[in-house]
């Protein structure tokens, strides 16, 4: 009896202990249930809430609206329209095969615009924007955006996309968007921060120069979506910032007219006012319609561009060195005067031809001019009258007064990372670039725009404008109020030693145009408010053999690209100067019958627009 009472104590207690314990064990159970709520609903809650909204609030962000390029008189040249684009996230459409086939239909594609959508979306990370299409017709877009109940992980988007209204006329100089690449991402801020996809960039010309300043910033769109994704309501639009709008020197009317006088040919037209240092036109030729590259060039119209014998694709201003031929001489002759070689009185005999050491030097008369002084021998371009100056001045002082003028260096400095600085020759140069020492035969042609020298059309342009403005630096610039930036002590600094050598200078140039026997006499205009001086130049592209001299062929009788290329170089009005201009044909035989008639059509436009130009000055534009 003893015994059984103490066993059921003994399981009493026992079952007690487990009660205890088993309570005890609930109890730490509900407490860290308890706590670990309260963290969930009070400590984290702005964790979780947060992950919740994401799973509920989209953002997007949308382009960035680009900044405009305008002309000096406000026309918009680079402009923007709404483009309406189809992008889908393929992670984010349950039956991508279905939805793609369904778009295929609704926007009528063809196998081969198909297959290129397939292995887009082949290249891409599943979570990353396949672009669809970026230029929807308007018909096309309503068509999707009614269907979108179909279309789970579709999104139409309404984008700003670029336009170019003047097509061919600006091309080498504003250049064009596309497509931001990898490497655009990489190599610059704004466009890694503004970011999205199918974001369109500057390529090349002022677009890629001015990148940071045009892009804007993006958009940003927050909305609510259900379960599926797909959107219920926005909840906030962050509106970003409109890139600046740039207003440029240039005047259109002059700019197309330089596209129109170089239709057909390879070449360039620069324009410039000799004082401010303002480009009015600069136009290469030939040219393409930059709307073409915004949404992606066909490989048909790519491959007509790229195998163009013309070249199309090259800025011939920027890019092109060409011998400057005898737009030469009014520098040669002025170096002459500086250096005290000559005086206005030196005359030499022109026979044609000049022997030295066993080589002829040909002049391009083959009769010959007779006895010149220096400002006949301009005027008539006599090649014999330079050959002298030059073997007297020798290649080192030609080579310092053609470097103040502008000539051998970067015009715009690093705006364009095209542009070429040309070449400048001198003894020392070719001791280090050749390894050999410098010949005076290499003077002598030098003293003609040939040998060694290049140049670029615009560095042709700047000498010329130098001249006209009576001998003083300016800078050239695109932009308005650029040459603000500009120094006034920098501003307006002499480049002669006298001044009246300019003058000389300036007087032989108006003999060149305007007097009987000037080589661009046929180009002249009487009346003095268009009247203008300048310098023709011829500059070969092979050397001429004796049996061709002889031969004495008509430009149209020679092979294209055998053909000296044309040049001509003046400034007007001559009686109060304004503006200055190169010209060069590539190919085009001579500078009195192809170029300098250019100059005359030129010269009529931009001095009849001069008043409208100066009644703008006091326009103002959001500026660089």
């Amino acid at each position: 009896m003893i015994n059984s009472s103490s066993d059921n104590v003994k399981k009493l207690n026992s079952i007690n202990r487990r009660m205890f314990i088993t309570g005890s064990l609930k109890f730490l159970i509900m407490i860290g249930i308890v706590t670990r709520l309260f963290s969930l609903q009070v400590r984290e809650n702005k964790k979780y809430l947060t992950l919740s909204d994401k799973n509920r609030i989209r953002e997007w962000k949308l382009a960035p609206v680009r900044g405009e390029f305008h002309d000096y008189f406000g026309n918009v040249i680079a402009g923007n329209f709404e483009s309406y684009q189809l992008h889908i996230i393929p992670e984010q459409v349950e039956d991508f095969r279905y939805v793609i086939y369904r778009v295929k239909d609704l926007l009528e594609l063809s196998d081969k615009q198909f297959k290129k959508i397939l292995k887009k979306k082949n290249e891409i990370k599943p979570w990353e924007t396949l672009i669809v299409s970026d230029n929807l017709s308007w018909k096309k877009f309503s068509k999707i955006n009614n269907h979108l109940y179909d279309l789970n992980g579709v999104k139409p988007v309404i984008s700003i996309s670029r336009n170019y209204p003047y097509k061919e006329n600006f091309t080498h100089l504003i250049g064009y968007v596309s497509q931001a690449n990898q490497n655009d991402i990489e190599s610059t801020e704004a466009i890694k921060k503004n970011f999205v996809p199918g974001l369109k960039v500057g390529k090349v010309g002022l677009e890629k120069s001015f990148e940071e300043k045009l892009i804007g910033s993006n958009d940003i769109e927050r909305y609510e979506v259900n379960a599926f994704g797909r959107r219920i309501s926005q909840l906030e639009f962050q509106k970003g910032e409109k890139g600046k709008t740039l207003r440029l020197t240039i005047d259109t009317e002059v700019q197309k007219l330089a596209n129109e006088l170089l239709k057909d040919k390879a070449g360039s037209i620069c324009v410039m006012d000799i004082y401010t240092g303002a480009i009015i036109a600069m136009h290469s030729s030939p040219s393409f319609d930059p709307n073409l590259f915004v949404f992606g060039i066909s490989q048909d119209d790519w491959q007509l561009i790229r195998n163009d014998p013309m070249k199309p694709l090259v800025n011939k201003t920027l890019q092109g060195n060409y011998s400057p031929g005898s737009t030469i001489k009014p520098l040669v002759a002025l170096s002459a005067l500086e250096n005290g070689i000559m005086n206005t009185n030196f005359t030499v005999k022109c026979t044609g031809k000049t022997e030295m050491y066993g080589q002829t030097y040909h002049c391009w008369k083959k009769k010959g001019h007779g006895f010149v002084s220096l400002r006949n021998a301009m005027k008539q371009s006599c090649d014999t009258y330079f050959y002298e100056i030059a073997r007297r001045l020798g290649v080192d002082r030609l080579s310092q007064t053609a470097k103040k003028f502008g000539l051998g260096e970067k015009v715009f400095g690093n705006l364009f990372g095209i542009e070429k600085k040309g070449l400048v020759p001198n003894t020392q140069w070719k001791k280090n670039a050749l390894g050999q020492g410098w010949l005076l035969g290499e003077t002598i042609i030098t003293g003609i725009g040939q040998g060694y020298i290049q140049t670029t059309p615009i560095q042709l342009c700047l000498m010329t404008a130098q001249i006209g403005n009576g001998g003083y630096k300016i800078y050239p610039h695109i932009v308005t109020n650029e040459n603000d930036k500009i120094s006034p002590a920098d501003k307006f600094t002499p480049l002669f030693e006298n001044s009246k050598n300019i003058k000389i200078v300036q007087d032989a140039m108006f003999g060149s145009t305007n007097e009987v026997m000037g080589t661009s006499y046929r180009s002249r205009i009487d009346d003095p408010k268009y009247q203008f001086a300048g310098k023709t130049g011829t500059s070969q592209v092979k050397k001429i053999t004796e049996q061709e001299r002889e031969l004495d062929l008509k430009t149209f009788e020679i092979p294209y690209e055998q053909r000296d290329h044309a040049l001509y170089v003046a400034y007007g009005p001559y009686k109060n100067p304004r503006y200055a201009l190169s010209i060069i044909v590539e190919h085009g035989g001579n500078g009195s019958t192809t170029a300098a008639p250019m100059a005359k059509k030129l010269f009529k436009l931009i001095i009849d627009r001069d008043k409208l130009r100066k009644s703008m000055s006091n326009n103002r534009y959001l500026e660089v």
